[in-house]
């Protein structure tokens, strides 16, 4: 059951009214909450604030409320007649399916697929040939061969270095 454990001898002056504050409490759970209540001096309109505290015991209230001071009433008293918009969350609605649609473009995975042709940059230079090349890594390297049976079928590719591998495009691009 609420109680009221302290009045202030001051009152506050909220829009040219007076009010009597007083802390008023009760017991929820193990614990006491607290809050203010504003009383008019003509009666007539009466507020409360929010809960203001947590307080293990009745007497840590009391405590508490006697350590207010006139600011803090000033503040609980726009509290009381303005509460802050409380947050609602709002809930989310289930998804219906598990994952995305499928692209509409099929994804074609194509292996050996070589990303120049050393034939035709061959057929600019040995020079160029090279430099495009020496700008790709090994499995690029190896995709090249792959696709344009630059190997004689006899050499394991994946032991090749990448200068290893540059030199075979090149021997096996350049007329005989």
């Amino acid at each position: 059951m609420a109680e009221v454990v302290h009045v202030f001898d001051d009152q506050v002056v909220f829009n040219g009214q007076l009010y009597t504050a007083q802390v008023a409490t009760r017991p929820d759970g193990h614990l006491w909450e607290a809050w203010i209540e504003f009383r008019s001096s003509d009666g007539w309109d009466v507020r409360r604030t929010p809960r203001e505290t947590t307080q293990p015991d009745r007497d840590a209230v009391v405590y508490w409320a006697t350590g207010l001071s006139p600011t803090y009433l000033e503040g609980a008293i726009r509290r009381a007649t303005d509460p802050p918009a409380r947050r609602v969350r709002k809930v989310m609605p289930e998804p219906t399916f598990e994952s995305p649609a499928p692209s509409p473009v099929a994804e074609v995975v194509e292996t050996d697929v070589a990303v120049l042709d050393p034939f035709s940059v061959g057929a600019k230079g040995e020079d160029l040939l090279r430099r495009e090349l020496g700008a790709l890594a090994g499995w690029h390297l190896r995709n090249i061969v792959r696709a344009y049976d630059l190997d004689d079928g006899d050499i394991e590719l994946e032991d090749l270095t990448e200068g290893e591998l540059i030199e075979l495009i090149v021997a096996a691009v350049q007329p005989a």
